[in-house]
């Protein structure tokens, strides 16, 4: 990690003293946002190389899926509740896409920082404490997936999929959804030695929710067995909300819900991310 990002800015306190009189503001919010600014300048000099895993393949799924094959499916089908294949699944990539998003921002990162001579190392010998460190990166992940969120959203509206004024509030939807897999995948790859586990969660994660959360066929297409699994998955329920967001037929109790289920699992991330990043990072 740069060292120009960590340490303290203030020549009055080169020992990188937390004095909360401070005037350069090094403690809590202003060490996390410290963490953040390497994030930040790295993904300056990186991101032509994050543009076509977090934007352009999701688009092409859309233009390919949403617009080619919805040509071949009816908008009378009963299974889409009327509406055209575009208008059905472009939210619901929308949020599989933060997914796989969240987690791109996420476990591999921290995987690779977390080796010996990698940043997160480098940061630990700073005035960074561990939280500092994680609340940084996370307040990148946030970021991140919110662009990507922003400009699928975008492409989703010229192409004519939303249905109702309501689709604006997908985006906070679509980045939530991607934070609630982003924070749990940071909290496991910061216990890993080597980032050689996290190329499995695709194979074993990622495309099994993709598949089967709802975002490319309607749940009640699959057989009854399987539905309740389906209706725990974190994916559906980021999926049912941006859907219905964006058709305009949200309910609060199920948006409610949804969100509800999405903060938890958010909440049960970061807290693990906390007790993982102390244990490791110092171990």
């Amino acid at each position: 990690m740069a060292t120009d990002t960590l340490t303290p800015s203030n020549p009055s306190n080169p020992s990188g003293s937390t004095d909360t009189n401070d005037p350069a503001g090094v403690t809590g919010v202003g060490m996390a946002l410290r963490a953040y600014r390497y994030w930040a300048l790295r993904y300056r000099r990186t991101w032509r190389g994050t543009v076509v895993i977090s934007v352009a393949n999701p688009l092409l799924f859309l233009v390919a899926m949403g617009l080619g094959l919805g040509r071949l499916i009816g908008p009378d089908t009963a299974a889409l509740g009327g509406v055209d294949y575009l208008a059905f699944f472009a939210p619901g990539m929308l949020a599989a896409a933060s997914m796989q998003n969240g987690i791109i921002e996420s476990a591999f990162p921290v995987s690779w920082s977390r080796r010996s001579g990698g940043a997160y190392p480098v940061a630990a010998g700073t005035p960074l404490e561990p939280e500092d460190i994680l609340h940084g990166h996370a307040l990148f992940m946030t970021v991140r997936v919110a662009m990507s969120a922003a400009a699928f959203l975008l492409v989703m509206v010229a192409f004519g999929a939303a249905q109702s004024p309501l689709v604006a509030l997908t985006l906070p939807a679509a980045t939530l959804t991607g934070m609630a897999f982003a924070l749990p995948a940071a909290a496991w790859a910061v216990t890993l030695t080597n980032s050689e586990p996290v190329s499995g969660i695709f194979k074993w994660v990622v495309m099994p929710l993709y598949l089967f959360s709802g975002t490319f066929f309607a749940v009640e297409q699959l057989p009854e067995v399987l539905r309740p699994i389906v209706y725990v998955t974190p994916l559906w329920h980021g999926v049912d909300l941006c859907r219905t967001l964006s058709l305009g037929t949200a309910t609060w109790p199920t948006s409610l819900g949804h969100v509800a289920y999405l903060v938890a699992l958010t909440v049960v991330g970061y807290l693990l991310c906390r007790r993982n990043y102390r244990r490791h990072l110092y171990a």
